[in-house]
């Protein structure tokens, strides 16, 4: 068989495989990897160095499918070049516990890189997984010695550069220069719900090409491979810009009926289409999820010259470790996720009495842990100089040659979200992003999807409530906190003073199964006696506690403990026993043990009062039917942060108020 009726026929089984199983479930997307299929094979056939075998080699190239709604086309690659996903796994598609999910899921399926479907993020998922490849070919590579060397590719739609995320990140990688990151735009001006051009009508590619993109274009891209072939060469010879290849596709290439229309793209074919297609592709196997055997030779050989590759790679670290020792073991530790024996050793303790923002400590924290931990690597959306969380000395990140740790995500808070999980993903590094609480909202799609994946990315939260003041409500949160606490896998920590926060960073920083915010002051806030950095980690504990079994217990988070503690003396003055919880973590606190919980919480004391500056809905959980939540259920105003307390109800009187009611 000649090499281009081989690589015809592999692409159609391809395209097979996807329309059988989708067929087979009677649920999923089929358009997308009919047409996308060409693409997908010239880039895994003839560029991508992978290693089946071994699915985590790190100098592995990444290749993300950002519109993961066609995953049959990932699946079928997968099964074809050696994975471990095998032909039954295809046939139970989209059924429950298949390693075939709906949509790619990367913690659940060996080979896939980043979990996608919600359009856009895989696009942004990819600018992080070249950012980390830069960075740490800055960290570890010496001369004669280059350990992190590959590229990042990614599958990109007509959904996906509509998407403001994926516009926020090309922007940004454009701005960058990230030379390594190529593209493939899968333009086959077909959406969902009709022609693309009921909704897209701008030229994409010199959208792109003013973001900075080196941008290329195959016409044909349902038959010429050898132009996407050559797009892909000169992508990757151009270090010095992004690269996004438009490649011209037919939705659904193949279907006499559909192909071409938004009907192949959501929905199964039909057997009698499908029937109607595999004629025209030429398919003359009868049976359901059929591979011949040429294909499964020929699409498995990528996969064998990257294990041979893995292991080039291998010898080549065996050198560089006996060179450089000390980087070798500091790579593992990164690579592994795991922290430096001693890293927090240093971190700062303040004494009782003093006054400080939480966002400021937190900054202090931080600079510490990043002597010790030097794969820590984020940055802020414009907001360093308010959020504290710049690293000292740390540089500017440049995104040419990986130097420096401080990124500048400029105003892009969902791209920042969703390239962090992409620097996660790429692993080998511990990113942070950094934004005001309310704008928690613009990052929140790429929070879900880190809490989904348990991704331990650190969120850096600051000017958390209507202490912010004047600014007002467009920028003081309230329903914030509870929003996120309800978001399965995250933990919000939202410290009381600075020694919590020391103890909130050690929480999200020993923390490796998801991702935690850390939810912060503008204002300075008291050092409390007694607050206690070990017991962040716990959620809550008994801050400040009375003789004997109390009478009722105050339960707040962050700058609220000021005002329980004032209600507590002031209810200790009138002879009502009182103790004081500080509650950083819900999360936490809920994954201690029963009887943990119950020490802090006493079931027998239902008398209970709890004070946060945001919405009250949740805090029944734990102030109970004879409770009272004394919060903010409405939005915030403009006026000095003192004047507001006032006026929304949190003040020492109204919590003495409160507790003296429900203790009867």
């Amino acid at each position: 068989m000649s090499k281009n009726a081989l690589g015809e026929l592999s692409i159609n089984t391809i395209r097979t495989l996807s329309i059988d199983a989708i067929q087979k479930a009677n649920s999923g997307h089929p358009g997308l990897p009919m047409g996308a299929a060409p693409m997908a094979y010239a880039l895994w056939q003839r560029h991508l160095r992978h290693d089946p075998k071994d699915p985590s080699w790190p100098n592995r190239d990444r290749f993300v499918l950002s519109p993961g709604h066609g995953s049959m086309l990932m699946y079928s690659l997968l099964h074809l070049a050696g994975y471990d996903l095998s032909l039954d796994d295809i046939a139970s598609f989209r059924q429950w516990g298949s390693k075939c999910p709906g949509h790619p899921e990367s913690f659940h399926t060996a080979g896939v890189e980043a979990t996608t479907g919600p359009l856009g993020q895989g696009a942004a998922n990819v600018v992080g997984m070249a950012i980390a490849e830069r960075a740490l070919a800055n960290s570890y590579n010496r001369p004669g010695h280059e350990i992190v060397d590959h590229f990042t590719y990614g599958i990109i739609s007509d959904g996906d550069v509509m998407e403001g995320v994926a516009c926020e990140a090309a922007s940004l990688a454009g701005h960058l220069g990230l030379g390594k990151l190529i593209c493939l735009y899968d333009a086959n001006d077909i959406t969902l719900d009709g022609p693309a051009d009921m909704t897209l009508t701008e030229d994409v590619c010199a959208r792109y090409e003013s973001y900075g993109w080196q941008v290329l274009r195959v016409e044909e891209g349902d038959t010429d491979i050898d132009g996407i072939d050559a797009a892909i060469a000169a992508g990757k010879s151009d270090t010095d810009r992004p690269t996004l290849i438009y490649v011209h596709t037919t939705i659904g290439y193949g279907s006499p009926n559909k192909g071409g229309t938004a009907s192949s793209h959501g929905s199964p074919l039909g057997a009698d289409e499908i029937a109607l297609t595999k004629k025209q592709l030429g398919w003359t196997e009868e049976a359901l999820l059929t591979v011949p055997a040429s294909v499964a030779a020929h699409m498995g050989e990528p996969g064998v010259a990257g294990a041979g590759l893995n292991k080039s790679w291998g010898e080549a670290f065996t050198a560089y470790s006996e060179e450089y020792p000390e980087l070798a073991a500091s790579w593992k530790l990164a690579m592994a996720g795991e922290l430096p024996e001693g890293w927090d050793a240093e971190l700062p303790v303040w004494k009782p009495g003093e006054k400080v923002a939480t966002r400021s400590a937190a900054g202090k924290v931080q600079n510490v842990i990043a002597k010790t931990v030097p794969w820590l690597l984020g940055g802020d959306a414009d907001l360093s100089c308010s959020t504290k969380t710049a690293i000292t000395d740390g540089g500017s990140f440049e995104g040419t040659n990986g130097s420096g740790r401080n990124i500048h995500f400029g105003v892009r808070e969902h791209a920042m979200g969703a390239i962090c999980n992409g620097m996660d993903y790429h692993g080998g590094l511990r990113p942070y992003a950094s934004t005001f609480f309310v704008f928690s909202d613009y990052m929140r799609p790429s929070v879900r999807v880190a809490a989904l994946n348990g991704q331990p990315v650190v969120y850096i939260w600051t000017h958390d409530s209507i202490g912010l003041g004047e600014d007002g409500p467009t920028h003081q949160p309230v329903e914030h906190l509870m929003s996120l606490r309800v978001m399965p896998n995250l933990s919000v920590v939202r410290p009381a003073d600075a020694n919590e926060t020391a103890g909130a960073w050690r929480y999200a920083m020993e923390r490796t199964d998801g991702p935690t915010a850390l939810v912060l002051s503008r204002q300075n806030l008291l050092v409390q006696e007694g607050s206690a950095a070990e017991s962040v980690s716990k959620g809550a504990y008994v801050l400040a506690d009375c003789e004997g079994t109390p009478a009722v217990i105050l339960l707040a988070s962050g700058s609220e403990i000021e005002l329980a503690m004032e209600a507590r003396t002031a209810l200790l003055a009138d002879s009502l026993a009182t103790r004081v919880v500080s509650m950083p973590c819900w999360e936490a606190f809920a994954a201690q043990d029963q009887g943990y919980r119950d020490s802090v919480l006493p079931p027998t004391v239902r008398a209970r009062v709890s004070i946060e500056a945001g919405c009250t809905l949740g805090w029944e959980r734990y102030v109970g039917d004879r409770g009272e939540a004394i919060g903010v259920d409405t939005f915030g105003a403009s006026a000095p942060a003192e004047t507001l307390y006032e006026k929304y109800g949190l003040t020492t009187e109204k919590i003495v108020e409160a507790a003296k009611r429900v203790a009867g």
